[in-house]
């Protein structure tokens, strides 16, 4: 067992995330990511290629597929808070708005528990549009890996 709770935390990058701290990112989708998502998942629903079709759904436009809307959850999470080495343990997320090509959506993070035994985290996630509205709310539990940075990891190699 560690001695204090900051034991579990100090081989992380960016140490023990305090509640409360947030992160965010903006991007804006693409026709691009749609072929890239469908290419690896096989999803080509014809909601996310088929302008006419989709024009007369309900989303009345194309739409880019969930996984690109909660990929930005994903850099914040693993390049931002908590950063490097974390990986999604659990997610609960509600699409509530779909997101059309060439739309600008922010992610957004807020640590809203850490345990002190094992570095694992509780996240308040959303995705906004430019507008300010919720396309995707809800939590993730995140593992933080511990990582060494790479100028420590070449030292261990060579020696």
């Amino acid at each position: 067992m560690p001695e204090s709770s900051n034991d579990v935390w100090a081989a992380t990058v960016n140490g023990k995330p305090k509640i409360g701290a947030v992160a965010t990112r903006t991007r804006r989708t693409t026709l691009r990511d749609i072929d890239i998502f469908s290419e690896m998942t096989g999803d080509f629903n014809p909601l996310h290629y088929d302008a006419e079709l989709a024009a007369g759904s309900v989303f009345g436009r194309v739409i880019v597929q969930g996984g690109v809307t909660s990929g930005i959850l994903n850099a914040v999470v693993a390049e931002d808070l908590p950063g490097p080495g974390t990986v999604f343990l659990q997610v609960s997320w509600r699409f509530v708005q779909a997101v059309g090509v060439d739309e600008e959506i922010t992610g957004q993070v807020e640590v809203i528990g850490v345990r002190d035994d094992k570095p694992i985290c509780q996240l308040k996630t959303r995705v906004v549009n430019a507008q300010g509205e919720d396309c995707l709310t809800g939590e993730a539990t995140v593992y933080v890996a511990a990582l060494r940075p790479a100028a420590e990891q070449k030292r261990s190699a060579v020696a």
